[in-house]
Formats: C-alpha cells, sequence, structure tokens
C-alpha cells in the first residue's frame, strides 16, 4: 500500500512524538514516583533503530516529528539522532522538534540549533525556587532558567508548558504571563491528566485534587485581559488565544474539559516500539517486533498502516464524576510527554 497514513475516521496522520527514553532527572509528582523502576537498558530501542522507525514514518507522510521522553537529553548520544533526522527536514519533514524539562538546555542548546531545530517546549509549572524543586522533587529552576536563555541565544523560538495544578501555581498565574511577556516567550497550560500510578495509594485521587479545569484558569485570565481565537496552529492539539493588551499568545491544551480528539493527527512511539494510537487508551502496536526481523522496510511499514487503521475515536478521560475515569495505568514517562 501506497499514500498518506489516513485512520478510519478519515483524519491524517501526519504528527508523531517520539520518546527516546523513559528515564528523567526529575521525578515530577504528577508525571512519576519518586523511586521509579525504569526499563532495563536492552529494552529500549537503539538510535539507530529509532532512525530507521522514524524515517519509515517520514516516508509515509509524517511531516511533524517531536522528539520527547522522559527527559531526552538525557540519552547518551542523543545529538547522533538529531543530527540523523535533521536530513530530513525540507525533504519531507517540516519541523524537528523536542520538548524538554530544560535541564540539559545550556549544553544543548546551540547544537540542536545546528541539527535544524528551531522551536522547543519546555515544561515548567513555577517560577518560585522552592516549589520548583518540590514539584520535580530534584530540579533546580536557576538550571532550567540558565537553559531558556541559552536556546533564546540560540535562536530557537521557546513555549513554556505548564501544567495547570490547583493549589500549586494558581496564584502564579500572572506572574508566569508576565514573565513570559517580559522575556519573549510563549506559554501554554495544560490540564492534569490521569497517567500511571504515582505510588501515593490513593488511585488517581491526588491527581482529581490537583485537577484545576483550564475554563476556570480561562476566566481568570479574562478578568485581567481580552482574550481573542486565534487561527494558529502548531499541530498539536492546543487552542491559541491572543491577549489583546499585552499581543501574547497563549495556547490551552484541555484534553478533559473539551477534549481534541476530532481532529487529532497524531501518533506516539515509545522508546521501546510500541506505537500507541491513542494517549488516553491502551491499545499498541509492537513495531520493534517487525524492525528486528527483517533489514527491509516493507514488515514495518505494513505494522505501521496495520496500527494506524486501529486508530479510536477518541479516549476516556473523564474527571466530571469525581474520580479520574480513563485512568492509565502507564506513566506519561513511558508513553511520551
Amino acid at each position: 500500500m501506497t499514500g498518506p497514513l489516513i485512520d478510519p475516521f478519515a483524519r491524517s496522520i501526519d504528527y508523531l512524538r517520539v520518546s527516546v527514553t523513559d528515564r528523567c532527572d526529575f521525578r515530577c509528582t504528577y508525571c512519576m514516583s519518586e523511586h521509579m523502576t525504569f526499563l532495563p537498558k536492552k529494552e529500549l530501542l537503539t538510535l539507530e533503530e529509532l532512525d530507521r522507525l522514524c524515517s519509515a514514518f517520514v516516508r509515509m507522510g509524517v511531516r511533524k516529528l517531536r522528539i520527547t521522553g522522559g527527559e531526552p537529553l538525557v540519552r547518551k548520544g542523543i545529538m547522533t539522532f538529531f543530527d540523523g533526522m535533521s536530513r530530513h527536514i525540507g525533504a519531507g519533514l517540516d519541523e524537528l522538534t523536542l520538548t524538554t524539562n530544560g535541564s540539559q538546555l545550556e549544553r544543548f542548546a546551540q547544537p540542536l540549533w545546528d541539527a535544524g531545530v528551531r522551536r522547543i517546549n519546555v515544561s515548567l509549572d513555577t517560577l518560585d525556587p522552592e516549589k520548583f524543586q518540590a514539584i520535580t522533587r530534584w530540579g533546580s529552576l536557576e538550571k532550567v532558567r540558565r537553559g531558556i536563555d541559552a536556546a533564546r541565544a540560540a535562536g530557537m523560538r521557546v513555549k513554556i508548558n505548564t501544567v495547570a495544578l490547583k493549589g500549586f501555581n494558581e496564584a502564579e498565574l500572572f506572574d508566569l504571563i508576565d514573565w513570559c511577556k517580559r522575556d519573549d516567550l510563549d506559554i501554554t497550560f495544560i490540564e492534569v491528566m490521569p497517567m500511571g500510578d504515582m505510588g501515593d495509594g490513593t488511585d488517581g485521587t491526588l491527581r482529581l485534587g490537583q485537577y484545576w479545569p483550564l475554563k476556570d484558569l480561562r476566566a481568570r485570565l479574562a478578568e485581567r485581559f481580552t482574550l481573542s481565537e486565534l487561527s494558529y496552529k502548531t499541530g498539536g492539539p492546543a487552542r491559541y488565544f491572543a491577549l489583546e493588551e499585552t499581543g501574547q499568545r497563549v495556547g490551552f491544551i484541555t484534553p478533559l474539559t473539551h477534549n481534541f480528539c476530532e481532529s487529532c493527527n497524531r501518533v506516539r512511539l515509545t522508546c521501546t516500539g510500541e506505537l500507541y494510537m491513542c494517549l488516553g487508551q491502551e491499545d499498541m502496536a509492537d513495531l520493534r517486533a517487525p524492525l528486528r526481523a527483517s533489514e527491509a522496510d516493507a514488515p514495518v511499514e505494513d505494522a505501521i498502516r496495520a496500527a494506524i487503521a486501529r486508530k479510536p475515536k477518541g479516549h476516556d478521560f473523564d474527571y466530571s464524576r469525581q474520580r479520574a475515569d480513563g485512568q492509565m495505568s502507564r506513566h506519561m514517562s513511558h508513553t511520551g510527554g
């Protein structure tokens, strides 16, 4: 079979998110338990295998490739992968980018720019150093901010991804907006999602207590700013608004209060070669087996097409009944952030 990747609901799949590692140098409280058991390294795809799989997706119509983790920049030799993927930019691939916690950006910003990365997302939920260390458990806000500065100095456009957490960063909403305006950063707010066991023994109720609906956050912003919806798209699930008084662009990712399944154009590849057609469903396809079984491209491409043919209409995340319905047993660091 030839032609673009089209799922059963006539959605064109042109965006691949790739987790290159499940490891991270932070232990964010809504993402991981403090004492994580990571995958044995022998189970991970090699960087060469990741290159081969991603190249297959590009041949099959993927135009945007986002590298995630875990923390992608902690993987040994990761720049060889970025350098390899750069050959596809302008030759099928429109954009090569990544989501990072920023901890390693100070030393990787320039090499990433040299590999063709022009836009990155940095996950950051607070501007308070003590709160930052508390929520990441191990992180240094100062180091992350130096990394952001290095990325901007290299020429990259930086977008801040902030998880909206009730009782944690509600009071910082306008401080975050003001900081992004001052440093010419974009910002997107994200609803906390029920992914993985956090080790709190409460079966998702910790995140239920953290859940801050973005409709409430937007209402707070509307007290100070005029919000106008934009047609701007980056290929992902965010809806963007302009703050007319400042000219800022603010994004909202709302998998719970207003899911974006009807326009979903993406799939997620894990560091072990599992392809998840939906973040909020457990169904996946094993691409590692056909990849390792043959040096020919056809078996892998056949497996990819068969997987896309199973892509569901949407997910089941729901907090409306005061429990974390649709909760996924796997951690976000496994599927890719």
